[in-house]
């Protein structure tokens, strides 16, 4: 009996819903010239905007993930896609600076967790020697909506004021709950459309649950593992990196680089739009390099080398001799990083097990932690020196630090060891 391909429609299904986040987030940065001359904001008040999402995010992403470790992805991701359309349409109600950071916060604890939900999802329905490349394509999709939004929030500025964008962008969420909720099952075994032959390939690679302590001690054995506190370290620089792309970038192109507004808008997209390819050729290298060299180099490795690349790019923005080598460096940068991502969370499932959920939370809180302080550190470096530069530097040399990160992590050694089996009689 061949099996069946429904993991598949739940990847596209995943997939989807990483466009749908990145269109929500994304469309901010665009937009937020004209929030600011709308509610007279400066850019230091902008930026705690923009890190107020990022706070809640941070605050409330290890409880959801835990939340859907325990409960499932089905009802979790369908509460927090419902959360966060209501205030991606709260941001057109927004009257004054109070307002604004008070939905921007809300919104992030609302979306906290969606990312740690859909690698377990991917954890409960795809092989591990799938894994490396259905993460990349998940990452290449969510990059191409966040590549594209610029570019549609401009071409809709023509038609519609920025209040009538959110509302039109929060609404699309809706429609993949019900969807989703519909549709999908937690595990592969509860869906009606799966057979037998498909079942067993998934569940294949899985092993015996590990046995883990509870409580306190459960608690303290994952935010003291050496794994565990390497991908936090890591993932850092990569969160603090997009979310400069996702808030300053068409700012900096603007003001550093003198561009016009389309132009700035269309080459803030950029860097997502080459992280696509960095995504697929990310996921594809780290499945065929654990194929042949081992589970390490498959991970560790391959995050190693994209590490060092885009610092290296970023060391060189400030000495490029023409504003679009600038724009274009900045994007390898991203693209670079975006090769280690697929890693990134595949090694969440390596060592996470069924807790993938709660490992993902815990290095997408730290990632989390790089993006509320990113906007921060660009606002107040721009008023207390006027420099661009200063924020270029910090995160190549963030970049270094997370390669040695990188350099720890051993994707062979889970959280939490597997129970001791009996020995034959």
């Amino acid at each position: 009996m061949h099996p069946t391909r429904v993991r598949y429609r739940v990847v596209g299904l995943v997939v989807l819903l990483g466009m749908v986040t990145y269109l929500d987030r994304v469309c901010i940065s665009t937009l937020a010239p004209h929030i600011m001359a709308d509610l007279k904001l400066d850019k230091v008040q902008m930026g705690y905007v923009f890190s107020a999402f990022a706070l809640a995010y941070a605050m409330f992403e290890i409880p959801t993930a835990k939340l859907a470790d325990h409960r499932g992805t089905r009802v979790v991701l369908a509460r927090i896609v419902t959360w966060w359309s209501v205030f991606t349409l709260a941001t057109a109600a927004a009257l004054n600076h109070t307002m604004l950071l008070v939905i921007r916060f809300l919104f992030g604890a609302g979306e906290a967790g969606a990312w740690p939900c859909m690698a377990r999802t991917f954890s409960r329905w795809i092989p591990e020697n799938e894994r490396g490349r259905v993460q990349g394509i998940f990452f290449a999709g969510a990059h191409l909506m966040g590549g594209l939004t610029p570019m549609i929030v401009t071409a809709l500025l023509v038609f519609l004021p920025w209040r009538l964008i959110f509302v039109c962008f929060g609404l699309v969420g809706f429609v993949w709950v019900a969807v989703w909720y519909g549709w999908f099952r937690d595990e592969p075994a509860g869906h009606p459309a799966v057979n037998g032959a498909e079942c067993a390939l998934i569940e294949a690679g899985r092993g015996a649950p590990s046995a883990h302590p509870g409580g306190w001690a459960y608690w303290r054995k994952l935010l003291t593992n050496r794994n565990v506190l390497a991908l936090c370290v890591m993932y850092f620089p990569n969160s603090f990196v997009f979310y400069f792309c996702i808030t300053w970038l068409p700012t900096y192109l603007k003001e550093q680089h003198g561009f016009a507004t389309a132009t700035a808008n269309a080459l803030s997209g950029l860097p997502l739009l080459l992280s696509i390819t960095g995504d697929l050729c990310g996921g594809l290298i780290t499945d065929r390099v654990t194929a042949r060299f081992g589970l390490r180099h498959g991970r560790s490795t391959v995050g190693v080398v994209s590490y060092l690349i885009a610092a290296g790019c970023l060391f060189a923005v400030p000495f490029s001799p023409h504003p679009v080598i600038a724009a274009v460096l900045i994007a390898l940068a991203v693209a670079a990083t975006m090769l280690s991502l697929a890693g990134a969370w595949a090694v969440c499932m390596d060592v996470g097990r069924e807790h993938t959920g709660t490992v993902g939370a815990a290095m997408n809180t730290a990632g989390q932690i790089g993006a509320l302080l990113c906007p921060l550190l660009v606002a107040y470096t721009l008023k207390w020196f006027g420099n661009w530069n200063i924020t270029i530097y910090v995160m190549g040399a963030l970049f270094l630090s997370g390669a040695v990160a990188w350099r720890i992590i051993d994707p062979r050694t889970p959280v939490f060891a597997r129970p001791e089996q009996p020995s034959s009689p």
